[in-house]
């Protein structure tokens, strides 16, 4: 059985998408949805509710991951610790990245049993928006459900909606970042706790501090209190005459308001009057058009009578006029035949007069072709046998068909040779006329390039058109002025180089600068890039490496050269991408470069420095393998000194491509040189064939002429043989003719004159008979045409009477139309107002109101006393804020009264307040360092080490005064430490970058995150290879802590768990311990140069079907072997 009936007979139980869905915590990573990020093109990925293991080979996108989160939930670049421009982010040649999360939702109302609306949040990255030299603040667009916002709105549902914080490194810790953990103070490490385990605990430390704070300064200043005071109430008084004016302005507004009510209702009733008489004159049109109407219908009716009387006239008269013209073609029929008989009369008679005649002339023939015949006999005498000619024609045939033979076989040969010839020709004709057209390399690339970048082929023109104007040379762009010496190396150099620099012109002045920028730029609105490149400086850079480290470099890695080694150009050309993208310090090499990857230190060995310096320095080089190409560059973090690699597939090149093919050149030359030898070859042969065929053609014409006389002679005979049987059969004839009975045929003739005259006497009769018909028809159709001719006149008549009735009634109804909608218009309008009116002044609540006495009665007064009250409010300058800054002076003045009696007891209140915040905040602190170091102390005994958390007070019980209060309690220094001991020897130590190793520190920090992980709100915590440098115990001891932490139960329901979180990883060890827990989700990255080509060829059941059949295999052959 194979794996697909295998697979067919498992009956798996997998969880709805409800039911999955309702295992995630609100505000969990639902969704990541991401498109020219980084390393991926296009990517959607689906993380599962608890433990997720990101993994894949190093440089496929891991990390990617994590800075999309980052960023996607209104995190800045600076946060991942890797650039400080989130467009540096954007896919390498793409203008725009983009971003999509969706998180889980609240629960919403328990009772119903919905969810809340689900969050997707969508940022977009577009890299020619921002400010070109600043950190890109401009150049990101946030959307929430589809619905423009900004950053501000996305942090404030990201953070208290969800309770995520992207800057808390104890939830959020990214590959650059976790050197930095271990780094911390003690004071940093507090914070960064209570960030993760609840922001009133971090809010309610900031409080002490600045109560303490207050605390410690000198009391409150009475003088100053009283100053203050005296200026507030001086204050007050001019408040409060704008508040009088304030008040005043109200009460227009609400006249103003009562006005419009009322307009309204006006503009109601006097519409209404006006559809009144528009009802009135639709129904008096109405009524016109019913009398006209009932006048036109018997005249309609007469018009239409005399209408079917003048029709059916009409069919009577054609009828007739049918049938008199069907008699008179009778009528002419009949005497042609007539006189057809009559001619035919005639013919017979001559026939018979000629008979006698006839049989002399016949006897005389007999006597000629009998002489004939005898002459022809004489002449036959003089031919050979005909045996003897149809031999002669067969030998010379088949000798005919021999030389035609060896003729055509010949000329086939030759017509061969000749087509190859003329086709050599062409070929070389047309091969050296497409070389000559591609020989100008640089011009066709320019052109090419000008027509994929219109504003630079314009930008160019002007610099083209103008070169008298500046001052020295321009330069550009600088695509068309580098010749790559081949076609990989183009693309090593498009992969390094930035678009916008292959755009750009270069000048060698400051004037020319300007000049270029404001002609182009401001005076044309052409975008153009400029580089200035001072030429007079001609100052040779330095070599990144050394000629004895480039020789072990070339001769022990694989490598071949520098980049700017690969390429020619123009020196100040040079010199602009040796500044902009070091050109001149990137390395290129073959297949080598991979093998050297994978076996030596190679990475190592770039970043050494050769000085004394020991701080390390970044590469970058390109290399093949397997036919494909890749770009290898290393980057030494800023933080950690630690070294991250990135890895890309070098594209082919595109605007750095030959104008022409470089290949095509070389096959138009072979070309030309394969056809010179063709030529050379086949013309000797072509005048041999000549020669053989002359020969040939001379043997053939003698054999030819024998051919032709045979067949004359053949032809000659046969046309006497024709002649012989000619002339007896004409004997035969004349001998017929001259025995013919001649009183017979003279009967025949007899008998036929009688039959035409008898047919010709009948064909006269018929001719009589419809000659009467006609006239008659003709007096009959002459009577109808009368009567006709005066219907026609009646109804004539009777139309133009029917048209002027008809068209006034047209008008009437026209007319009754327009009133009609006249009328309805009116009606909508009259509900649009009397709808408008009811919704800001209903009728039955403001009637008493808008008829009291005083008020306006017309609608004109109405609008006078309107223009009054705006007048009267638009003369007083709006002050919203005049009441509550009034209430607020008042309440203020309040407060420092009252503060002047109570100065004295100010201290003890916020002594008090102080104790109260304190005494919650440091017995909950307490509690939870108590519980976390619990956790701490039980997982580093899992790893056979040692640790504890401590709090540290900041020194407060040493600061205590003489009644045994803690005069200082140092809110600002407290912190927690980490104490770790890897060693039996050894005793505790604060865990720090400088006394313990890599190794060491990773282990404490992802302990120290573990015993955090059920007290954090955060729905979700990130960890970015936290594993790297462990070895494999302790990574196996880490991950099954992280797994058994992180795949706990769900308490009271399937979402009340600790939360998501993501471990990225670019290996695991076998066998793992946990792996089968279904609350894991694995998220393999396929995307390098040698995996799937599509992510859906991944397939885990087959995968899984083939590793057991691989197994079993395996235990097949150790069982024979035993």
């Amino acid at each position: 059985m194979d794996a697909t009936d295998d697979n067919n007979d498992i009956d798996i139980d997998r969880p709805s998408q409800e039911e999955r869905d309702g295992h995630y915590k609100p505000g969990s990573i639902k969704r990541v949805k991401l498109k020219n990020f980084l390393t991926y093109d296009a990517v959607e990925f689906f993380p599962g509710p608890r433990l997720n293991v990101v993994v894949g080979p190093n440089g496929t996108g891991k990390s990617t991951i994590l800075c999309a989160i980052c960023l996607g939930l209104g995190g800045q670049p600076p946060l991942l610790g890797r650039a400080d421009d989130a467009r540096l982010f954007i896919k390498h040649e793409k203008e725009e990245a983009m971003i999509e999360i969706e998180l889980a939702p609240h629960s919403g109302n328990s009772n119903a049993g919905k969810r809340e609306a689900t969050h997707t949040i969508r940022r977009v990255i577009d890299r020619d928006r921002g400010s070109e030299n600043g950190k890109g603040a401009g150049a990101s667009t946030f959307y929430i459900n589809g619905h423009k916002s900004n950053l501000k709105s996305v942090k404030e549902l990201v953070s208290e909606r969800y309770q995520i914080h992207i800057d808390n490194l104890c939830t959020f810790l990214p590959q650059d970042k976790v050197g930095s953990f271990s780094g911390f103070d003690k004071q940093a490490l507090l914070v960064e706790t209570e960030k993760a385990l609840s922001m009133t605990l971090y809010n309610t430390h900031k409080d002490l501090i600045e109560l303490e704070r207050a605390l410690q300064s000198s009391g409150t200043d009475v003088a100053s209190i009283e100053d203050e005071l005296a200026k507030l109430m001086k204050e007050n008084e001019r408040l409060e005459r704008e508040k009088e004016l304030m008040e005043e302005r109200a009460s227009c507004l609400e006249r103003i308001d009562l006005l419009k009510k009322k307009r309204a209702w006006l503009i109601f009733d006097q519409k209404r009057e006006e559809a009144k008489a528009a009802k009135e004159k639709r129904e008096e049109l109405k009524k016109l058009k019913k009398e006209a109407d009932k006048a036109v219908r018997p005249l309609a009716e007469r018009h239409a009578h005399v209408e079917g009387e003048h029709s059916r006239m009409q069919g009577r008269y054609k009828a007739s006029e049918a049938k008199l013209k069907k008699d008179k073609t009778s009528y002419e029929e009949c005497l042609v035949k007539s006189d057809n008989y009559a001619d035919e009369v005639e013919q017979v008679m001559n026939e018979y007069r000629t008979i006698d005649a006839q049989q002399r002339r016949a006897e005389r023939d007999v006597e000629k072709e009998r002489a004939r015949l005898e002459q022809i006999l004489d002449d036959g005498k003089a031919y050979p046998p005909i045996a003897e000619i149809d031999k002669t024609i067969k030998e010379t045939h088949r000798e005919m068909i021999t030389i035609k033979t060896r003729i055509n076989g010949e000329r086939s040969k030759m017509t061969g040779m000749v087509e190859s010839i003329e086709d050599a020709e062409r070929e070389k004709r047309d091969a050296s006329d497409r070389l000559g057209r591609l020989q100008d390399d640089r011009k066709l690339r320019l052109e090419n390039f000008c027509r994929q970048f219109d504003k630079v082929g314009q930008a160019y023109k002007f610099v083209d058109d103008n070169r008298k104007m500046f001052r020295k040379k321009v330069w550009g762009p600088v695509a068309a002025e580098v010749q790559p010496n081949n076609q990989l190396t183009a693309s090593y150099l498009e992969n390094h180089v930035a678009q916008t620099t292959w755009k750009s012109f270069v000048v060698e002045c400051k004037e020319d600068y300007d000049l270029l920028y404001r002609e182009v730029r401001e005076k044309r609105g052409i975008s153009i890039n400029i580089i200035i490149i001072n030429a007079g400086k001609d100052v040779v850079p330095p070599r990144m490496y050394s000629n004895e480290r480039m020789n072990v470099l070339k001769r022990e890695h694989g490598f071949l050269s520098y980049l700017d080694e690969t390429f020619t150009a123009p020196d100040v050309i040079m010199q602009a991408l040796i500044s902009r993208h070091n050109v001149d310090k990137v390395l290129v090499g073959g297949e080598g470069v991979h093998n050297s990857l994978e076996r030596k230190d190679l990475i190592e060995f770039l970043s050494m420095r050769e000085s004394n310096d020991s701080r390390k320095q970044s590469s970058c080089f390109f290399y093949t393998y397997k036919n494909s190409s890749f770009k290898y560059t290393s980057q030494v973090s800023r933080y950690s000194g630690e070294i991250g690699t990135v890895t890309d597939e070098v594209t082919s090149a595109k605007i750095l491509k030959p104008g022409s093919d470089p290949r095509i050149k070389d096959q138009l030359a072979e070309a030309i040189q394969k056809a010179d030898s063709i030529i050379a070859k086949l013309v000797p042969e072509v005048d041999a064939i000549k020669e053989v065929l002359a020969e040939i053609n001379a043997q053939g014409q003698n054999t030819s002429q024998l051919y032709k006389q045979a067949k004359n002679t053949k032809a000659e005979y046969g046309t006497y043989q024709m002649k012989l049987k000619n002339a007896r059969d004409k004997l035969e004839e004349a001998q017929e003719n001259a025995s013919k009975d001649n009183d017979k045929e003279k009967a025949k003739k007899i008998a036929k004159v009688k039959k035409l005259v008898e047919n010709s006497i009948g064909m006269s009769e018929n001719a009589a008979d419809l000659h009467n018909q006609i006239m008659k028809g003709t007096h009959t159709l002459t009577g109808l045409k009368m009567m006709d001719d005066a219907l026609s006149e009646v109804l004539r008549h009777l139309s133009s009477q029917l048209q002027e009735k008809q068209a006034e009634t047209v008008e009437l109804t026209n007319q009754y139309r327009a009133a009609d909608n006249e009328y309805n218009q009116m009606k909508e309008i009259l509900k649009k107002l009397h709808k408008d009116a009811e919704a800001i002044a209903p009728m039955t609540e403001w009637r008493d109101r808008l008829d009291q006495d005083g008020e306006p009665g017309s609608l004109e007064e109405v609008e006078d006393a309107l223009d009054e009250a705006e007048n009267k409010v638009n003369s007083i300058t709006d002050n919203p804020h005049v009441m509550r800054q009034y209430e607020e002076r008042k309440i203020e003045i309040a407060r420092l009264q009252e503060q002047l009696e109570d100065a004295g007891g100010e201290k003890d209140m916020k002594k008090k307040q102080l104790d109260q915040k304190l005494t919650i905040w440091e017995s909950k602190l307490i509690n939870i360092v108590k519980m976390v170091s619990e956790k701490f102390s039980s997982y580093m005994k899992e790893v056979g080490c040692a640790g504890e958390v401590r709090l540290y007070t900041g020194g407060k019980d040493s600061r205590e005064n003489n009644d045994g209060e803690i005069k200082c309690y140092n809110f600002k220094d407290w912190g927690v430490e980490i104490l770790v001991k890897f060693r039996e020897a050894s005793s505790l130590q604060v865990l720090s970058a400088q006394t313990h190793s890599g190794g060491e520190r990773s282990v404490s920090t992802i302990m120290y995150l573990m015993g955090l992980q059920n007290l954090m709100v955060s729905p979700f915590r990130c960890v970015d290879e936290i594993n790297q440098g462990l070895d494999e115990r302790n990574e196996r001891l880490v991950f099954k802590r992280i797994v058994e932490n992180s795949t706990i139960p769900a308490e009271s329901s399937n979402n009340d768990h600790c939360g998501q979180y993501f471990l990225i990883t670019p290996k695991l060890l076998p066998n793992l311990e946990g792996m089968e827990n279904e609350n894991i989700t694995v998220l393999f990255v396929f995307s390098g140069a040698h995996n799937f080509a599509n992510c859906l060829d991944w397939n885990v059941d087959k995968f899984v079907d083939e590793k057991m059949r691989f197994q079993t295999k395996s235990m097949g052959k150790k069982r024979k072997f035993n």
